[in-house]
């Protein structure tokens, strides 16, 4: 992979971050899509920024984003490398104003994210991986610093990402594995980051998700020594099928 390349495409999503921020700080409009969920004026104008920037790269390829998804399955399937974007993940903890909320941008190629840029511009927080060049974190302008999934040791409490709230019928039967365990919250695509860097040890995904959703922090826990795989074993895959809905999920260490 090419440091440019990753090097372009953290700028674009730092700059969608501060469009992002701009109508955080103040009163904005909240629209509930189709499907009932929420979407405000900071998804559209991080949507634009993004596509701006990557077609604005040298190297061309299709954009699939949460925000531009009703691109037939027919055209679709012929893609062998796309850019998957969500412009901001975590709506609901936007609308909240609780900084859990990112700007996803990842390269798919064969069905894999081979790199992923993952912003939280709220907390000035970057996470980034991709291939032949490892997984890093770089809060605020501070160094980049390198991140390492990593289990948890004999006897350690194992650190599980999921709900504050009780955990549904499905979360409490994974979880009867582990002798101890603690529950960590964390709002976005930053639940498989805190995995990526070893701040907890496995997420369970046992809900639904979009493949714009996962993309990007999926392609950092690669580069970081995680895994993520249905609860079947198999690897997680994109663009794969006419759903882009994700089946459930484990992200832990390999």
């Amino acid at each position: 992979m090419n440091q440019g390349l990753v090097d372009a495409v953290i700028a674009t999503a730092k700059k969608a971050g501060a469009e992002i921020m701009a109508i955080y700080d103040r009163d904005f409009s909240i629209y509930e899509k189709d499907d009932k969920s929420p979407l405000t004026e900071a998804d559209l104008a991080a949507h634009k920024v993004i596509v701006a920037g990557l077609q604005q790269l040298p190297v061309f390829y299709p954009i699939l984003s949460e925000e531009n998804a009703d691109i037939d399955w027919a055209e679709r399937q012929q893609w062998d490398t796309y850019w998957l974007v969500d412009p901001l993940d975590g709506t609901k903890e936007f609308i909240k104003k609780n900084g859990e909320f990112t700007v996803n941008i990842a390269l798919v190629s064969n069905g894999v994210p081979v790199m992923g840029v993952v912003y939280a511009p709220a907390i000035d927080t970057l996470y980034w991986g991709a291939e032949g060049l490892g997984a890093y974190k770089q809060v605020a302008d501070a160094a980049a610093t390198t991140i390492k999934a990593a289990a948890a040791a004999a006897g350690e409490t194992v650190k599980v990402v999921g709900s504050r709230s009780h955990p549904s019928p499905d979360m409490a039967a994974y979880l009867e594995q582990f002798d101890s365990h603690e529950m960590v919250a964390m709002g976005s695509s930053l639940k498989l980051c805190l995995v990526a860097e070893g701040a907890a040890h496995v997420y369970p995904r046992l809900g639904p998700t979009s493949e714009w959703d996962t993309g990007a922090a999926h392609g950092v826990a690669l580069q970081a020594g995680a895994r993520v795989v249905t609860v079947e074993g198999a690897p997680l895959t994109y663009n794969q099928k006419e759903s882009v809905l994700n089946p459930y999920f484990i992200v832990e260490p390999v």
